[in-house]
């Protein structure tokens, strides 16, 4: 069956990005909308969704040609009616919400997608602020099944550009919480920056493309607080608008920590593949000792949204 064409959204959106980031940029700083604008940070952020867009120009055949190759395999065929395609996408957003929790849950993902989460800021720039090295984490091997069932590589594609422009709107301070349907379906703004947000109780939350269904369902939705606003970057902050550094500054963490003498083959495994945070000799803290250190200060908080309710130590 032929394949039709489908349109790049995400280079169709480009002109939407500029423009949508203009507007913030006069909401902030002419009616003092909440939000704020760093210019080197800003730049840090084109530079590195340029990156991203050579990288996936330079290597985005190495997953295409994966997906292709598994397209011989397939069990059905869909076509492109629209309700395959719709389909698809509802499928593709869970794949995605899978790779997102894995991407926080596995220091060799978490290595490329750091990237996303190194602004101290939160405005419409940080989500242009993506990886150059996701083809090398091999996670492109969960869209298999969804082809192997019978979905076109390129309507895959397709339905993964509308999930990325999607998400590009959620990246601000300047839209509250809304209408309540929508923020019980949809990820919203205030989903996504308890997302981004280095508070304990926003560590490890709402992994969601497009449905924060999924993070209802499957238990890792926290909501925004008022008395806990979120502050944003990552545990412990890089210090650099340099986005070659950026990107790449933990692989070449992660690569010493492996290396480092004395270790035994699982303990160099484990500084490969254990969570973010996770030390041989346990002189580091993940997000749930973070998140138990912050209880021991704050007792009255056990069991407020993001935080355990039980169980931490004294």
């Amino acid at each position: 069956m032929a394949m039709p064409d489908f349109p790049d959204v995400t280079q169709l959106a480009i002109p939407l990005f500029i423009g949508a980031m203009l507007i913030e940029i006069v909401l902030i700083r002419r009616f003092k909308r909440r939000g704020a604008f760093e210019t080197r940070d800003t730049l840090a952020s084109l530079l590195l969704g340029t990156g991203n867009v050579v990288s996936g120009l330079l290597l985005g055949f190495v997953s295409f040609g994966v997906l292709i190759w598994a397209w011989d395999y397939r069990i059905f065929d869909f076509g492109t009616s629209w309700w395959a395609i719709a389909l698809c996408f509802v499928l593709d957003d869970l794949r995605y919400y899978s790779y997102h929790r894995i991407a926080h849950r596995s220091r060799w993902v978490w290595a490329e997608h750091v990237i996303h989460h190194s602004s101290q800021h939160y405005n419409l720039s940080t989500a242009l602020r993506q990886s150059w090295t996701g083809t090398f984490t091999g996670m492109f091997i969960l869209r298999l099944p969804l082809v192997l069932i019978g979905f076109h590589p390129l309507v895959i594609l397709f339905v993964g550009g509308l999930n990325l422009v999607y998400q590009f709107w959620i990246h601000t301070e300047t839209i509250g919480k809304m209408w309540r349907p929508i923020e019980w379906i949809f990820n919203t703004p205030s989903h996504h920056r308890v997302h981004h947000a280095t508070n304990p109780r926003y560590l490890d939350a709402n992994y969601a493309g497009c449905l924060i269904i999924w993070d209802r369902m499957f238990g890792t939705f926290v909501p925004e607080l008022d008395s806990d606003q979120p502050r944003y970057g990552i545990v412990r902050n890089v210090g650099t608008f340099n986005p070659i550094r950026l990107a790449f500054h933990e692989w070449i963490d992660m690569f010493k920590d492996a290396a480092r003498p004395g270790l035994t083959l699982r303990q160099r495994l484990g500084y490969l593949f254990a969570p973010p945070g996770w030390s041989h000799d346990c002189s580091r803290q993940g997000s749930l000792e973070l998140k138990e250190e912050y209880l021991r200060r704050n007792p009255d908080h056990i069991g407020t949204p993001g935080l355990p309710g039980q169980g931490v130590a004294p």
